[in-house]
């Protein structure tokens, strides 16, 4: 994995910018830290930092190629999981190879097909080629978007890189956040809208999209989109087939020329996914497999089961670790830690995020560094097979809106009267919420539960989905490791996708049909054991200091928040009973805790990027 950068621009010499380049592209070091290069070639200038994980020895980027009198020149961040079978058929296409890495293959599979080689990868990625003969730069990112690429179009020059720090330091990208920017910070976030950048010269590529820049503009599509078909296999065949997947997908990302580790939390996903990891090196002669887990220092004196919540996770954990035999690695959290690191997690990810959830993962990244590179990550199960709650509720089915946005009033109200006005948050997120229903790929004549239950799979999966590959991407990297995330194969979820709501419940349990796959795979009692999701806080010390921390902000008359706030309805709150509850309570999926962290954290970016709202 790596950070890319870099920007083009027509009619001006950059060879005067390489000190911009350089500086653009050692913001990106956390992501990789191992290696840096630039590369400038009127009208086109690329940075790349490397993390090594194929090939140390050979795979430095920016990386060349000379096709007849053609140059192409291209900065990758990601990995292609068929590689070998794409290499193989270059080889006999004519094409030679000068080393084993995965860079080489991606930019040869573009020399040979064009922009079309996307639609052939199987993988996840970002990257930027600059083709010489047609005088353009090609991009594409991953089809769910599990790797990041930010691109502004400013005045006669198009900037892009992994993470909003690195444009940002160009003159032309200003940190700048209108009403949208807003809206999708205080209403829609931590979740984003695919595409937007929050900033407002800012744009995400979208997942599965591609884009070409030539003289003649911008030009981005789609090439791979989630189709509805009718499902032809009955439930044995469809477990089969299930279980198929997943274990060639795992197999595919196991493959590393530096240590490889499993995160282990004891739920279905992440033992699933040790399991059959163990058993791929088992049978490979590749020795012990290493996993980790996180837990907070006393969490088990304060922790309340909840429907979100309903059971620790320590006594699981140990379970699949007796099971497997694994080197296991107990990771656990100080508070005091968790609320410090709520400042660099936002650095991280150029955004406030998700407060402790985003800092937690960043320390236990950090603790995983010192003994692997890559991490496989159980990631997305429960948007791809129906785990959460709400696909089970029918007041959250029923809601109208994103069902981990169902109190948007209450969030509206945390904002100042004149802030409401201006960004009019409800009718953004309805507006958000219709454009997200409207994409939905309904069969002809679906109606009904069916075409219900098709559209909460579709928001689970366009929406809710990159929020959490977005935070595991920014929290890995800023640590510098690697996390793959197997559930999210494009080939997996286009098939889970279509598997009826009848039998992907089979059992009448959620991800039903995961746990039949996965039939001797696990031990009975994980199998079905009730979801439980990544660890939080229960410590009334968290609970303490971020509330202190908001406190301190609506006290200090220069905190760059209070125009947009409502002080007196968060001073209400920061003396509420729900304040004090570590239970989910704020739209859903955000504590208490949770909320002054948050806001916290929205202070801090305000003012460490100096951010203007206009």
């Amino acid at each position: 994995m790596c950070g890319i950068t870099g920007f083009v621009q027509w009619n001006r010499d950059l060879t005067q910018e390489s000190e911009l380049l350089v500086r653009m592209t050692d913001s990106l070091s956390n992501r990789g830290p191992d290696a840096s290069g630039t590369w400038i070639s009127n009208p086109c200038a690329f940075g790349h930092r490397r993390l090594s994980v194929m090939d140390p020895e050979n795979g430095a980027q920016p990386m060349h190629a000379l096709q007849g009198d053609t140059s192409y020149t291209v900065v990758y961040n990601g990995e292609l999981y068929n590689a070998p079978e794409l290499k193989k058929e270059l080889l006999q296409r004519g094409h030679h190879f000068r080393t084993q890495c995965d860079t080489e293959v991606l930019l040869a599979s573009y020399i040979e097909w064009g922009p079309a080689c996307v639609e052939k990868f199987n993988g996840i990625f970002a990257f930027a080629i600059w083709d010489g003969g047609r005088e353009q730069v090609f991009m594409a990112r991953d089809r769910l978007g599990v790797k990041p690429l930010f691109y502004s179009h400013a005045k006669d020059a198009l900037i892009f890189g992994s993470e909003p720090k690195a444009l940002l330091l160009h003159p032309d990208v200003e940190a700048v956040v209108g009403p949208e920017g807003l809206a999708e910070i205080f209403i829609v976030g931590p979740a984003r809208t695919p595409g937007h950048g929050v900033y407002s010269s800012l744009h995400e590529l979208k997942p599965a999209h591609a884009m070409i820049y030539s003289r003649n503009g911008i030009k981005t599509y789609a090439y791979w989109k989630l189709e509805s078909v009718n499902h032809e296999h009955n439930l044995e065949e469809t477990a089969v087939e299930v279980r198929r997947l997943l274990q060639d997908t795992l197999e595919r990302q196991l493959a590393s020329d530096v240590p490889v580790c499993s995160l282990l939390s004891g739920g279905l996903d992440s033992s699933a996914l040790s399991a059959l990891a163990v058993d791929y090196y088992n049978r490979t002669g590749q020795g012990q497999i290493s996993t980790y887990s996180v837990d907070y220092v006393d969490n088990a004196k304060h922790f309340q089961a909840h429907s979100f919540q309903p059971g620790a996770d320590g006594p699981w954990i140990q379970r699949m670790v007796d099971e497997l035999k694994t080197d296991h690695h107990w990771i656990e959290i100080e508070n005091g830690e968790l609320v410090h690191a709520l400042s660099q997690a936002m650095l991280v990810r150029d955004l406030p995020g998700m407060a402790d959830v985003d800092s937690s993962l960043y320390l236990f990244c950090k603790e995983i560094k010192k003994g692997a590179t890559v991490a496989i990550s159980g990631e997305a199960a429960d948007e791809v097979f129906g785990g959460y709650p709400w696909f089970h509720r029918d007041e959250m089915l029923n809601s109208g809106t994103f069902p981990w946005s169902v109190a948007p009033d209450m969030r509206a109200g945390l904002l100042s009267q004149d802030i409401r006005e201006w960004i009019r948050p409800l009718d953004y997120l309805a507006d958000r919420y219709s454009d997200a229903v409207a994409e939905v790929p309904l069969l002809d004549g679906e109606t009904g539960k069916t075409a219900q239950m098709r559209v909460m799979s579709y928001l689970n999966i366009t929406r809710f989905m990159p929020t959490l590959l977005d935070r595991k991407d920014r929290m890995s990297m800023g640590a510098g490791l690697e996390v793959r995330v197997p559930y999210c194969d494009h080939r997996l979820i286009q098939y889970v996708f279509n598997i009826p709501w009848e039998m992907k419940i089979t059992g009448g349990r959620e991800k039903g049909i995961l746990r039949k796959a996965l039939e001797g795979v696990l031990p009975d009692d994980v199998l079905y054991r009730k979801k439980s999701p990544y660890p939080k806080t229960h410590n009334p010390q968290y609970l303490a200091a971020v509330k202190q921390q908001v406190l301190d902000i609506l006290d200090d008359p220069a905190s760059p928040i209070l125009p947009l706030i409502d002080k007196v309805q968060i001073r209400n709150l920061a003396s509420s009973p729900e304040a004090s509850s570590n239970l989910p309570w704020f739209g859903q999926l955000m504590s208490g805790p949770q909320l002054f962290a948050y806001l916290t954290q929205i202070n801090g970016w305000l003012k460490t990027y100096n951010v203007a709202i206009r």
